[in-house]
């Protein structure tokens, strides 16, 4: 039996971070591997688990079942944290509204993770977008009557996050969230990288800045790294601060305006949906077993 591993599944949601996060952990592959972090390519793992789930669906995962799966994810490498990363883990980008909520089927998925993964530290890690560019994301390219459909099962006012937290809790109350606001990615990017493969604050990574550099023009950038150089000593509260200070003068606008269009939608009813989800963060960063990290 393979040694217990510290497991972090980084699910979303769709329309985030687009398999950024992926790509930048992937970068720095061999030095988190030196560490005993793995972060395998997506090709050992998506599509293996897919059918896993799919097969336990009808039974019961087989004795040595996750062995076998540890052993073709990890090909060979010895690791004590595995790093995972699925945006369609909770079901495909079709199936992220659904039923009234947010990933109807995201509780299952999860509960059929922790059977398969039982003797395993476990957790989850999910970004949240404000419903007003959420929804029109999600269902940029859906047919006109599949739009009509979804936004006719539910009203947007009542689409909540933490219900969706709240019911992963309920099913396995053991298994911890970290969240986050795709909003923020920019300003927290470091942080969340250093979190999900558990190092420390100060440790070096490459693209460090990456989310940055795409929506502060180059100008900006170069004299942010010079600033950084003059101050190497910055807590990461600070670098933000002066991220916000550069992002002030040298943000390119055309990077950080979303397009919020859905038939039927109205400024109030956008303006209104925005008011509603930051009720929802303040929810959210409040709840027992959720690590919130905010910018």
């Amino acid at each position: 039996m393979s040694d217990k591993l510290q497991i972090i599944f980084h699910a979303g949601a769709h329309c985030t971070d687009e398999d950024r996060l992926l790509k930048c952990l992937l970068r720095n592959k061999d030095d988190f591997s030196a560490q005993g972090i793995a972060v395998p390519g997506p090709g050992k793992y998506r599509t293996l688990l897919k059918e896993t789930f799919q097969a336990m669906e009808h039974a019961a995962p087989a004795e040595g079942a996750r062995d076998v799966l540890i052993d073709a994810i990890l090909d060979e490498e010895i690791a004590s944290r595995l790093v995972m990363s699925n945006a369609h883990f909770f079901g495909s980008q079709r199936y992220a509204v659904g039923d009234g909520q947010f990933y109807p089927d995201a509780p299952d998925r999860v509960a059929q993770l922790r059977q398969l993964f039982h003797q395993d530290g476990l957790e989850i890690f999910m970004a949240i977008r404000n419903p007003a560019a959420f929804l029109p994301a999600v269902l940029q390219k859906a047919t006109p009557p599949r739009i009509a459909e979804t936004l006719g099962q539910c009203d947007p006012r009542d689409l909540r996050w933490s219900d969706l937290f709240a019911r992963l809790q309920a099913a396995v109350p053991d298994v911890p969230l970290t969240v986050w606001c795709n909003e923020d990615l920019p300003l927290i990017w470091g942080e969340l990288l250093r979190t999900m493969v558990g190092l420390d604050m100060d440790a070096k990574l490459a693209g460090n800045f990456d989310m940055l550099a795409e929506i502060m023009d180059r100008e900006g950038m170069q004299r942010f790294r010079g600033y950084l150089h003059q101050h190497p000593e910055m807590t990461e509260a600070q670098r933000r601060k002066v991220m916000l200070a550069f992002l002030d003068k040298y943000a390119l606008d055309e990077e950080i305006t979303e397009e919020l269009d859905l038939p039927g939608w109205s400024q109030d009813l956008v303006e209104e949906l925005t008011e509603l989800y930051e009720d929802d963060i303040d929810r959210i960063a409040g709840m027992d077993g959720v690590r919130f990290l905010a910018a």
